[in-house]
């Protein structure tokens, strides 16, 4: 970000007269006004009406340049390019978001799996497959006491 006077200036704020812009993109003032007459630039307007260029719009400037000049693009083609490019974008910021919405989507998911486990914890009993010991070969081995209360016969008299 550049500065003036100290203070930061928005690379978006028309700064530039459309001389200083014309200079510091290199090209001609009147190709500058031929790119705004094919809204390929807009720059902004002080009160006089005065065309004022930020220091996007010089980038820019230099990128019409290097795609007509340097690889000898007409300027239908210079609007595409930038038509494909604020497409690219734009996906590139649904991308994003839609990474953001599954990601907490996954979060959410995964808390609820959670909840439901602390829920059913000690309901669920562990699967044990068909011919598979119920007691532990390693327990089988020295045996398992099982307890058995047996009621004495004069209990069930009365």
């Amino acid at each position: 970000m550049a500065t003036r006077r100290g203070k930061d200036v928005d690379p978006r704020e028309g700064v530039y007269m459309i001389s200083v812009a014309a200079q510091l993109a290199g090209m001609h003032p009147q190709t500058l006004r031929i790119y705004e007459a094919r809204g390929l630039i807009t720059p902004k307007r002080s009160r006089g009406n005065t065309r004022l260029y930020s220091q996007q719009d010089v980038e820019r400037l230099r990128r019409i340049q290097q795609l007509t000049s340097e690889m000898g693009m007409n300027l239908a083609g210079v609007e595409r390019v930038f038509e494909l490019e604020e497409e690219l974008e734009a996906m590139r910021k649904r991308i994003r978001r839609l990474e953001r919405e599954a990601e907490r989507m996954r979060q959410r998911i995964a808390e609820e799996v959670e909840r439901v486990q602390r829920q059913f914890r000690f309901e669920l009993v562990p699967y044990r497959p068909p011919g598979a010991d119920l007691v532990p070969v390693r327990d089988a081995q020295r045996g398992v006491r099982i307890p058995i209360e047996r009621r004495s016969p004069d209990a069930s008299a009365s």
